[in-house]
């Protein structure tokens, strides 16, 4: 089983159970899935660089990503439809809770002057969106390797009904909330 589940069933469930006074289990918020985005406007021309960042990542979630098609022409962009134009991948089970642990432990403190994560970052149904500027900060990622930096978004949903709710599920699983 993976850590940050273990610590779930152990310690997050009978904090959150005690803070909310909820009446059932049932009614515990979990993290349902996570998913990574990453928009590759700059590449829809260049086949190379769509299959780095599809194997980048690929090697940062342990799952094949899928690629995104544009679904209408945007002239402005230069963009027609059924272009590729990104990958995500959606993580959901023991992955998941396997990258949220090496996210929140390992590649966010690798972050240069990291000094936390926003708390204004949930869209008021639980769910949570980070911003990230380059790939570089995870360990799978071999700097020599890569022929450009690519950001990306992670969206954790969770199954809470309020932000407050999931914000102390996420603090309790161990995200690095600025103070």
């Amino acid at each position: 089983m993976a850590r940050l589940k273990e610590k779930y069933l152990n310690e997050v469930a009978p904090a959150m159970m005690q803070k909310f006074q909820y009446k059932s289990v049932m009614q515990i918020p979990k993290l349902e899935k996570v998913v990574l985005n990453m928009g590759l406007g700059n590449t829809k021309d260049n086949a190379k660089g769509l299959d780095a960042a599809v194997s980048e990542l690929a090697l940062i979630a342990g799952q094949r990503p899928v690629v995104v098609k544009a679904k209408k022409s945007v002239a402005a962009f230069k963009v027609r439809k059924g272009m590729n134009i990104g990958a995500k991948v959606t993580l959901r089970g023991d992955r998941m809770f396997e990258f949220v642990d090496k996210l929140f432990n390992v590649s966010l403190p690798r972050v240069r002057d990291f000094r936390g994560l926003s708390t204004k970052s949930f869209d008021g149904r639980g769910n949570y969106a980070l911003g990230i500027k380059e790939q570089l900060i995870f360990p799978e990622i071999e700097y020599d390797k890569v022929d450009q930096i690519r950001g990306m978004d992670i969206i954790f949903v969770t199954t809470a009904n309020t932000d407050e709710e999931a914000r102390e599920l996420l603090k309790l699983l161990g995200m690095p909330y600025a103070i």
